[in-house]
């Protein structure tokens, strides 16, 4: 059995409570690419992810999946529907090999006659809100262009760590729309790529891309491209 009394929701427990949970939690080990839930499923459980890495996506009418967030263990899972009492929102599947504690939505009410363990379910819940905001603005405002300048800006190592269709996806993009951007970036010198290593060589600009959804020129470049083709 996991040692839920290091999970930050349950930390602030009693021994004698966190030893009645331990035998009501039930485990469910996944392998890879398992999924967990789908979106529209119902259940009598909370999800608490234990080990390993899940994300989390949308299905349109024509299939096509609405990427919304990678959670990374320990993590609560469905506490929409957990509350709501609906079905699940979206789909929810293993990146990783992992684990998952279940413990039934009664457990859980109970549970909230704890301060802290109340304080962490609105902490978890909060940061869901944010994911969705950000989510909301990424889809709504920025162009595909804008999308994975942010993306170079704020999470970098992502792209030693994934490949291009894993990154594109995450960004609700095809594989191909992906690739022309990065072409692109990198003729514009905003970035280069060797050996799956990304460098940022003009950050103004990246910025700028985001605030404005447009790739502000640069005037080196264009020199450049004069002297090379032999342009008055």
């Amino acid at each position: 059995m996991h040692n839920i009394e290091n999970i930050p929701y349950f930390k602030s427990l009693s021994v004698k409570k966190l030893d009645e949970l331990r035998d009501k939690i039930f485990i469910k080990s996944y392998e890879k690419d398992s999924i967990v839930f789908f979106e529209g499923d119902s259940s009598e459980y909370l999800y608490i992810l234990l080990e390993g890495t899940v994300k989390m996506y949308k299905t349109t009418p024509k299939g096509s999946k609405i990427y919304i967030n990678h959670l990374y263990a320990p993590s609560l899972i469905g506490e929409f529907a957990c509350f709501e009492q609906e079905p699940y929102p979206a789909t929810c599947e293993f990146t990783t090999d992992g684990t998952v504690g279940l413990l039934s939505f009664a457990e859980v009410y109970e549970l909230l006659n704890n301060r802290d363990f109340s304080l962490e379910i609105i902490k978890s819940l909060t940061s869901k809100v944010m994911i969705l905001s950000t989510l909301v603005h990424k889809e709504t405002v920025l162009s595909s262009e804008a999308k994975v300048a942010d993306l170079i800006l704020k999470k970098k190592s992502i792209f030693k760590r994934l490949k291009n269709s894993e990154i594109a996806s995450i960004l609700n993009l095809t594989p191909e729309t992906f690739s022309r951007i990065l072409t692109k970036f990198k003729r514009e010198k905003l970035i280069e790529i060797n050996n799956h290593t990304l460098k940022t060589l003009d950050r103004d600009r990246l910025l700028a891309l985001v605030d404005t959804n447009k790739i502000k020129e640069c005037t080196n470049c264009i020199l450049e491209f004069k002297r090379v083709h032999g342009i008055e």
